[in-house]
C-alpha cells in the first residue's frame, strides 16, 4: 500500500511538470533583420479587406476570428498560440510579427509556401494590428 502511494505521488508530481513545461514557451529569437523591418504596404480599406480574408484563410482556425488565440484548432497544440489583441502584442514590431507568421517555428508553420507574396503576409499583419482588447 505505501508503494501505491508513493508511485501516485511521483505520478502525479510527473504529470505537474510535464504540463507545466508544455505551457512554458522558450523566447522567438527574431534575427535583427525582421526586428528592424519596415511594413512596405499601408492600411487603407481595401487592404484590411485582403489581410482579413488571408487571415480567415490561414490563420483564424487556430488564432480566432478575434485573434485571442481560441480557435477550433487551438487545443490541438501545447504551447501559447498567443493573442493578438494583448499590449504586449501590439508592442511588436511589425517585422517581429512579420517574421513569426511567415517563417514560423514549431507548432507556427511556416507560411513561405501557402503564402507565395510576402505582400499578402503584411496585409495579414495589417489586419492582425486591427484586432485589440
Amino acid at each position: 500500500m505505501k508503494t501505491l502511494k508513493i508511485l501516485m505521488i511521483i505520478g502525479i508530481v510527473s504529470f505537474g511538470l510535464y504540463s507545466f513545461n508544455q505551457l512554458t514557451q522558450e523566447p522567438w529569437k527574431i534575427p535583427d533583420k525582421y526586428v528592424k523591418m519596415k511594413n512596405p504596404t499601408y492600411v487603407n480599406k481595401e487592404n484590411l479587406a485582403i489581410g482579413k480574408a488571408l487571415y480567415s484563410k490561414h490563420c483564424k482556425s487556430c488564432h480566432g476570428k478575434e485573434g485571442k488565440g481560441d480557435g477550433p484548432k487551438a487545443g490541438e497544440f501545447d504551447s501559447d498560440i498567443g493573442d493578438f489583441s494583448s499590449k504586449e502584442f501590439h508592442e511588436e514590431t511589425e517585422g517581429s510579427i512579420f517574421y513569426k507568421s511567415y517563417i514560423g517555428r514549431k507548432d507556427m508553420p511556416n507560411y513561405e509556401k501557402k503564402i507565395p507574396d510576402p505582400m499578402d503576409m503584411w496585409f495579414i499583419v495589417n489586419y492582425m494590428r486591427t484586432l485589440s482588447e
